[in-house]
């Protein structure tokens, strides 16, 4: 973690500075952001985000693609933001977490870290928790049990029981769906369920 006022030419350390234009708050000063990304990152060799309330929204297909980058550095804004021009000279992509402002941009960067950090080699004990997951295949995931079976009289899905792999998907599926469609329906037209869908068998040709 990198602390932007460590990077102000300002005796006080003084990082913001009132908006052109007028209007409430203050707003961060370029120059200490952009002397911190060129410690951090001289070369321009991470993919640069700036959590913001007007980026793209984090979604598991962001997730996976941010995983992909060898090095990321996110941007934490504060108080009303940051200098259009530090967005325009330093920054590839701005990201938001959800439809709401916080005070500051720290708990998104978290947030991002967390949900990406878990497609890193070894941070999951296995790689099936993150295929089996909601969002992998555009649907919000079905109920999990384990023991005891039954637990103050209620009891585990005789399905996941009996060992019938096929009844199992099956059954999963329609939880899935459920929840989904009663949670987050926009999820549905987004959403593949092909893969839990037995798989028709070949004929061979004579």
């Amino acid at each position: 973690m990198t602390n932007i006022r460590d990077f102000s030419l300002d005796k006080h350390k003084k990082t913001d500075d009132t908006p052109y234009g007028g209007g409430a708050g203050m707003l961060m000063t370029p120059d200490p952001i952009a002397r911190a990304i060129e410690a951090v990152d001289p070369n321009h060799e991470a993919w640069r985000v700036y959590m913001s309330p007007r980026g793209t929204t984090l979604n598991q297909q962001k997730v996976e693609s941010l995983a992909k980058e060898q090095r990321i550095l996110i941007l934490c804004g504060d108080y009303e933001g940051v200098d259009q021009r530090v967005i325009d000279l330093f920054i590839d992509e701005e990201l938001s977490i959800g439809d709401y402002v916080l005070t500051g941009g720290e708990l998104p960067a978290l947030v991002t870290i967390n949900a990406v950090a878990r497609y890193i080699d070894g941070v999951l004990g296995s790689d099936a928790s993150t295929e089996e997951e909601s969002f992998s295949n555009g649907l919000l995931e079905y109920p999990q049990y384990t023991r005891p079976e039954v637990y103050r009289g209620v009891s585990v899905p005789k399905v996941l029981l009996d060992g019938n792999h096929k009844d199992i998907a099956a059954w999963r599926l329609e939880k899935s769906l459920e929840i989904t469609i009663k949670n987050r329906p926009d999820l549905l037209t987004k959403a593949d369920v092909g893969e839990f869908l037995p798989k028709k068998k070949r004929k061979h040709r004579k």
